[in-house]
């Protein structure tokens, strides 16, 4: 049984520990197929794979930095290298391995296969390790993907935690979503499910969730820990951080994102083609699996409660399900240490506002919390709030208030 490993790199460093300890952990290693996207610096010299070249298990695409045009477009390049091996693994070319990870996952496809499900998916925010720690620094415990938010570009976020009872299952766990650093599956997933190379990259994972789902594939979370993968990604060079072109493109990307999923109400201003939704499923059976209404930004209380897919409950009518969800709006603000340099601000306002200029929500952050955000290790202050939205607000407001000077600069921001 053959796999075919799909890598998309940029300008990465961990691009050749991957790929050893990968070899080097399969339990079948001849068996192993690797399409790499190689989005390479000249002068960067630590991803050369020419020692890879005269290796028939390598199909590599060696492609100038400044030909990117991001993450999915890398990835769709790889799903092209696919020559019919029976299963696929996509991930990020910052992994590290457990032993016989092959093997494991195979075998976890065929359990479910045998519980009747003809196209089971393997995917999730695998556990963390650290490059400067390893192995010491693995995660051992296994994780599965949560509901965070819809963001204000009508995304949805997810965060991972540790699976419940990881320790006594037996079996892999149903998921909501998709992980595009983390995906095993069938082989033709390759070709059914492509990515689209106009997403850049926030809605790549919600979007390919939903149009797997709707091709027929249902998708579980691994209950042992196989893989992991490095979140930090410290000292590497982004995508965004070389492309003067990546705020067009990402604003494209959730443009197609709102349409293909029906968020507010947008429809498509052009045919999606093959990379739309599958017809085994519709986008509400989607919907009613996941605990999520598209179109109103919507969740669902079991959905929030962590509780397992599908959500269980049934309607007497579309009315009362649509009913059952809540519109739950949850945003990051985040306010530059420059933009509020006092030292003796007893109180910001805090709001969020719809186009009318009318308050929809309001709560000022305190003495403590303005000193908690003053001394964040990234540089910058975090504002978060929450709160039930009926209607999406179109700004927000951070209006500090300092002892001293009084009111002080307002700030604002469009959502």
């Amino acid at each position: 049984m053959k796999i075919f490993v799909q890598i998309a790199s940029y300008r990465d460093p961990q691009l050749i520990p991957t790929i050893k300890d990968m070899l080097e952990k399969a339990k079948k290693p001849k068996n192993i197929r690797l399409g790499i996207a190689r989005q390479f610096h000249p002068e960067d010299g630590f991803d050369d794979l020419s020692e890879y070249e005269n290796d028939n298990r390598f199909r590599i695409l060696n492609i100038p930095y400044t030909d990117s045009t991001g993450v999915c477009w890398a990835r769709n390049l790889t799903q092209q290298l696919y020559e019919g091996e029976e299963y696929t693994l996509q991930i990020d070319s910052h992994m590290r391995f457990e032993q016989d990870w092959d093997d494991t996952l195979i075998k976890m496809i065929k359990q479910l296969q045998k519980k009747g499900y003809k196209k089971p998916l393997l995917t999730g925010y695998v556990s963390s390790f650290d490059p400067d720690n390893d192995p010491q620094g693995r995660v051992k415990e296994p994780w599965r993907m949560a509901f965070d938010r819809f963001t204000p570009e009508g995304c949805v976020f997810f965060l991972p935690e540790t699976i419940p009872g990881w320790d006594k299952l037996k079996s892999p766990i149903p998921s909501r979503f998709y992980s595009a650093h983390f995906c095993f599956t069938l082989g033709q997933f390759s070709t059914e499910v492509q990515h689209d190379p106009e997403f850049y990259f926030h809605g790549e994972e919600i979007s390919i969730a939903v149009r797997a789902y709707t091709h027929g594939y249902d998708l579980f979370h691994p209950h042992k820990t196989v893989i992991w993968h490095e979140y930090t990604r410290k000292g590497r060079t982004k995508q965004w951080d070389d492309d003067k072109e990546w705020g067009k493109r990402n604003e494209r990307c959730h443009q197609k994102n709102r349409q293909l999923l029906g968020v507010d109400g947008e429809t498509p201003d052009s045919d999606f083609g093959i990379y739309g939704l599958g017809t085994e499923r519709t986008i509400q059976d989607y919907e009613k699996y996941s605990g999520l209404l598209f179109s109103k930004r919507a969740v669902q209380q079991y959905t929030l409660d962590k509780q397992y897919p599908p959500t269980p409950y049934t309607y007497n009518s579309e009315e009362e399900w649509k009913e059952s969800f809540s519109s739950i709006f949850k945003h990051c603000i985040d306010v530059n240490y420059g933009s509020v340099p006092e030292t003796d601000y007893d109180f910001w306002v805090v709001a969020f506002h719809n186009s009318k200029d009318e308050t929809l929500y309001r709560l000022d952050a305190d003495i403590n919390e303005i000193n908690r955000m003053k001394n964040d290790p990234d540089g910058y202050c975090k504002v978060w709030r929450e709160f039930n939205a009926t209607d999406k607000p179109t700004y927000w407001v951070v209006w500090p208030h300092s002892v001293s000077k009084g009111w002080c600069d307002r700030i604002t921001g469009n959502l």
